[in-house]
């Protein structure tokens, strides 16, 4: 076994992971950038490295430098975490020519799974259901275009590397075909480093479910259950739960021997999921993680076992110590706490420091967390604060806890998703099991009725929502109107009410605008649509601003001409940043 081990990562996984080391014995050296001297992680580890100012490209994804850091140590492994480099072949493959252990699968097998077109590949080999998709990247539109005439809308733009919802693009027709390959490259060029994009007919009422693969070196592969994780907005998870619920056993019994099949096929080692797309009885093959996932916990309290510990166990050599724990007990549902505005749908992140962070303690509950009391959320990395996993001997009482829970818990200090959360754990729909990929969306009224601090627009049959701010007041002054910072959930029951589509809410009438158009928040510009003296109509994209890892259009309030452009691409800019003044049409003013 390990004596030390070095996590490459930050937040709530790196303090996961160290817990799981310290409760074995192993020292836990954490890596962190100049900005993040002073983080949870930082604090709780045995020993800490400092990589450097700058971008994660220069800190969390610099693979020499965490190498390096590793080999002063002493540290004889390093565990990944999920994200940043932990699904990079390249980076396993470094860490072992440097004599150090990765505690993950080999390079050959993330590269094979970790990129999704030849992931399909596998899955055809290995006899596992697919969805229609293309037969590796596309070049272009006209491909859409192509892959449209034959199967028809919507389809989905999905980057090659990587996962989370980034380079993620639904098309639901040729004319919105251009913009969404452009939008998804640049994202996945951001995030992975990689801008190859491929294509997957979206089904529209499917259902996402994902199985938890394991193998060891000693011939084992098993699966360990299932996760539903079909609640999800922008392609990002919310709530996620174990076992899946409404599937028969024969689609359950299926699903997980076609995950182990596809595992053995590339000699995966250690922990994995296969995530499906499920109507009905059939379910296809969506793409596998080559890591451990954010909702690992649900399966954990299910099956009563420590997945990184056993991630850290089968590294160094060992057989699983699972293999009498694959009969899930009970049922236990999470409910990530991001640091974003909810309202009205929107989920902004929304960066700021951490006033106060107080978990529930009650019968059946869990709070993973990378922050304390006094941290800062900053606007660099992912919104992710932390995760509430209520457990419960049935679907039924593991509800009732979480929503218990997510009143009790208290953020002050940023807005989160906690009511969000709880709105979706009481929704009628959610407790009998009648929801999709699309629900969330489509179905779930966060509305806060603030109709005089936002207004809606409707672009190719996507909702934006822009925030009017005032022209007196600090920057960021928005966010704090949009949301009161101290997010205790409510005692009252929320709002339930279903609805056609948001659609119907973009026809109301909001606030007339007077053409300001301001950065909605901190972020970075990485397109600018428009140029001084252009005419353009009410819902046009004017400009699209990157803020903690995701995408954000900024559309314009009303028809009219543009003034003087006050940002360029690549420009970091605060929350309420003056971008442009338009000069309304008289029938839009």
């Amino acid at each position: 076994m390990f004596t030390k081990i070095l996590i490459a990562n930050r937040g709530e996984i790196a303090v996961r992971v160290i817990r799981s080391c310290q409760s074995l014995g192993i020292e836990a050296v954490a890596v962190h950038s100049e900005a993040d001297a002073k983080s949870m992680h930082v604090r709780i580890a045995d020993e800490a490295v400092d990589l450097g100012a700058g971008a994660a490209s220069e800190n969390y994804l610099n693979i020499a430098k965490i190498i390096d850091a590793a080999h002063a140590t002493g540290a004889q492994a390093i565990h990944p975490g999920y994200g940043f480099l932990s699904e990079n072949a390249a980076f396993s493959q470094a860490v072992e020519d440097a004599g150090l252990v990765f505690i993950g699968p080999s390079a050959a097998a993330i590269s094979t799974m970790g990129e999704k077109v030849a992931a399909r590949a596998v899955a055809v080999a290995a006899e596992v259901p697919l969805a229609p998709g293309s037969k590796g990247a596309i070049s272009g539109a006209a491909d859409v275009i192509e892959f449209g005439a034959e199967h028809g809308y919507p389809i989905l733009v999905k980057a090659s590397a990587g996962g989370g919802g980034r380079g993620m693009r639904l098309v639901h027709s040729e004319e919105q075909a251009a913009e969404a390959v452009a939008a998804a490259t640049r994202e996945a060029s951001a995030a992975f480093g990689n801008g190859e994009v491929y294509l997957e007919r979206y089904l529209t009422n499917a259902r996402h479910v994902e199985v938890q693969v394991f193998a060891d070196r000693h011939g084992n592969t098993i699966f360990v259950g299932d996760r539903d994780c079909s609640v999800q907005r922008r392609h990002q998870k919310l709530i996620e739960e174990s076992p899946a619920p409404g599937l028969s056993d024969d689609t359950r019994q299926a699903m997980g021997a076609a995950a182990v099949r596809l595992a053995e096929h590339v000699g995966y080692v250690g922990a994995g999921t296969v995530e499906f797309l499920v109507e009905g009885d059939d379910f296809y093959f969506l793409e596998m993680n080559t890591r451990i996932q954010v909702e690992h916990p649900v399966t954990e309290m299910v099956h009563r076992v420590d997945l990184v510990a056993e991630q850290i166990r089968v590294a160094a050599g060992e057989p699983l110590g699972i293999l009498d724990r694959l009969t899930p007990t009970g049922a236990a549902i999470e409910a990530r706490v991001n640091a974003e505005d909810v309202a009205e749908g929107l989920f902004l992140p929304a960066p700021g420091p951490l006033e106060t962070l107080e978990a529930p303690t009650g019968e059946g509950l869990r709070f993973d967390a990378g922050y304390e009391s006094g941290d800062e959320v900053l606007p660099y990395y992912d919104s992710l604060i932390g995760k509430l996993i209520a457990y419960g001997n049935n679907r039924e009482e593991a509800l009732e806890r979480l929503a218990a829970g997510l009143r009790e818990l208290k953020v002050v200090g940023v807005p989160t998703t906690v009511p969000a959360a709880l709105t979706i754990v009481q929704h009628e729909d959610f407790r009998s099991a009648r929801f999709s990929t699309r629900w969330l969306e489509e179905a779930v009224d966060f509305s806060e009725e603030s109709e005089a601090s936002r207004q809606e627009v409707e672009v190719g049959g996507r909702i934006y929502t822009i925030p009017v701010f005032p022209d007196a007041g600090r920057p960021g002054a928005a966010l704090a109107i949009a949301a009161p910072t101290a997010t205790t959930a409510p005692d009252a029951t929320p709002a339930n009410a279903s609805r056609s589509g948001r659609s119907a809410k973009a026809r109301k009438a909001g606030k007339a605008s007077d053409g300001t158009v301001k950065a909605p928040m901190q972020g970075t510009i990485v397109k600018v649509n428009v140029v001084e003296g252009q005419k353009v109509s009410s819902g046009e994209v004017l400009f699209v601003l990157e803020a903690m890892k995701m995408e954000n259009p900024i559309t314009a309030p009303a028809a009219g001409i543009v003034g003087p452009v006050n940002a360029s691409v690549g420009e970091s800019l605060a929350a309420g940043t003056l971008l442009t003044q338009l000069k309304l049409e008289e029938s839009a003013a």
